[in-house]
């Protein structure tokens, strides 16, 4: 029986349109849930021990909510198929130097610090992701489109700066400023599980999802099936000397802190906000 050439061509596309279909598919669903099997995540849960966190007179404490988030992000990607590793799985003092270490140990692997934030003004809000070496820019960008597009707090961008456990990695380092403490209303947000439970799978969503980063070349700024738009950045590496001292990358002045001071050593997290909010 012979061929009606325009059904033919009818029926090809049909199937081309299923393959191309399939394979996109195949693609969101691989970015979107990656197992993660050869890869090792070290969360670091910021603080700890006499390293409460925070500023002096904070009501709310930083490291039991960073331990509490992380524990939850462990759960999540553990899940998902990932290795995990913790810097810390309660409420111990780890040096920022055996951090770094723990996480550079492992020749595949990312580094996820987690953290909130404080400030003076207690106004000051939002979510920051931090990062300091380029590899580790699709890391922040999937971490923070996650995170900040799934808070109701305001988005404080992306930011480069040179913090100590972010200089010194040698495998891609992020760490996530998950609100501030010193906010009415996000501290009270903090202190529910779910809210919790929430930052855990959005950073969790950020690290399945880095490999879908779109190419710093496109122009791209909205998320598809396919990619995540790579975020623009502040560059903070270019402050001050007196700042960079103060700041939380400086590891002499976390290992001289004396145990009984109001903001002790091995803090990675505060200083900044202070100097930007004022």
């Amino acid at each position: 029986m012979p061929t009606n050439p325009y059904r033919f061509r009818l029926f090809a596309s049909s199937l081309l349109i299923v393959f191309l279909g399939t394979l996109s598919t195949a693609h969101a669903r691989r970015a979107s849930k990656d197992s993660g099997s050869s890869i090792t995540v070290v969360i670091d849960a910021g603080h700890g021990g006499h390293d409460r966190g925070g500023i002096p007179g904070q009501r709310v404490s930083e490291k039991e909510m960073t331990l509490d988030v992380a524990q939850r992000l462990k759960k999540a990607l553990a899940a998902s198929g990932y290795r995990v590793v913790m810097t810390r799985d309660s409420d111990v003092f780890v040096p920022l130097g055996t951090r770094v270490a723990i996480a550079n140990s492992y020749a595949n692997a990312i580094f996820v610090s987690i953290h909130f934030n404080s400030a003076k003004r207690s106004g000051a809000g939002g979510i920051e992701t931090y990062f300091y070496n380029r590899e580790s820019l699709p890391l922040a960008s999937a971490i923070h489109y996650f995170v900040a597009g799934g808070a109701p707090s305001s988005n404080r961008n992306v930011r480069r700066r040179g913090y100590f456990v972010l200089r010194k990695a040698t495998v891609p380092a992020v760490l996530v400023e998950c609100g501030f403490l010193t906010n009415p209303t996000e501290a009270a947000l903090a202190q529910t599980d779910s809210y919790r439970q929430k930052l855990a799978e959005e950073i969790a969503a950020g690290v399945r999802g880095r490999n879908s980063v779109a190419s710093a070349l496109t122009t791209t700024r909205v998320a598809t099936s396919e990619s995540i738009p790579l975020q623009p950045y502040i560059d903070q590496t270019k402050v001050s000397k007196s700042k960079s001292r103060r700041s939380k990358g400086s590891h002499k002045k976390s290992t001289r802190r004396k145990k009984s001071s109001s903001k002790p050593g091995g803090s990675e997290a505060k200083t900044s906000s202070k100097n930007q909010e004022g």
